[in-house]
């Protein structure tokens, strides 16, 4: 068999990943809202492929890599370790016409905002940067099928009953760049690098998952 060519771009992302506890508790509510809404609606992400996402970076030539892990591993050590939680069910752009489909993620003290702002800029050689807004951590879902007629009262009740459920805490010590592959049975997620944050070797949290 042929030697595999080489890729002279890779497609990647920036994103914190999400432990075992934490995604099984997601799961077990994506599995619910699964039930309301049609097949042909929703392509729902795998629960292994969960992650908080920071940057979609898009394609970056496969040369620059180590410069952007470079880049992106100086800025982490710059950034204290963050106490995450997971909760709640919300939509992009709105419910009214929705494209995604998230579980909430956040930190009381704010710093996941300042942590995707500084990674914007610190990638900004390598994407283009965010359009300007709030930031909102979260985890996908589902995303909906464009073209398709919803009817989604179900999900969006669904959806309202599970605004304020907690899917538990865990300590965020490292943000990973993730190589993204298309194939046939959908994308194939492959972390390349993890930076370390200020002091995450050492992190805990004691959060569990709500009721």
């Amino acid at each position: 068999m042929a030697n595999e060519i080489p890729s002279a771009f890779l497609r990647l992302f920036i994103a914190i990943a999400v432990p075992l506890d934490v995604r099984q508790e997601i799961e077990r509510v994506q599995s619910r809202l699964r039930r309301c809404s049609s097949p042909s609606v929703i392509r729902w992400t795998k629960p292994e492929q969960f992650h908080v996402t920071l940057k979609f970076l898009g394609d970056v030539p496969a040369a620059q890599l180590p410069a952007l892990v470079e880049s992106v591993s100086v800025m982490c050590a710059g950034i204290p370790a963050l106490q995450l939680a997971a909760g709640g069910i919300g939509f992009f752009p709105g419910r009214h016409k929705p494209r995604v489909i998230w579980a909430g993620a956040a930190d009381d003290a704010g710093r996941l905002a300042e942590l995707h702002r500084q990674i914007d800029e610190a990638v900004r050689p390598y994407a283009p940067a965010d359009k300007p807004g709030k930031f909102t951590g979260h985890i996908t879902l589902g995303r909906f099928k464009p073209g398709r007629r919803m009817v989604l009262d179900k999900l969006l009740e669904l959806a309202g009953v599970l605004r304020d459920r907690k899917f538990g805490g865990w300590p965020a010590g490292e943000v990973e760049i993730v190589r993204c592959d298309l194939t046939s049975t959908g994308a194939l997620h492959t972390p390349v690098a993890s930076c370390p944050l200020a002091g995450g070797r050492n992190f805990s949290c004691p959060l569990k998952p709500g009721p």
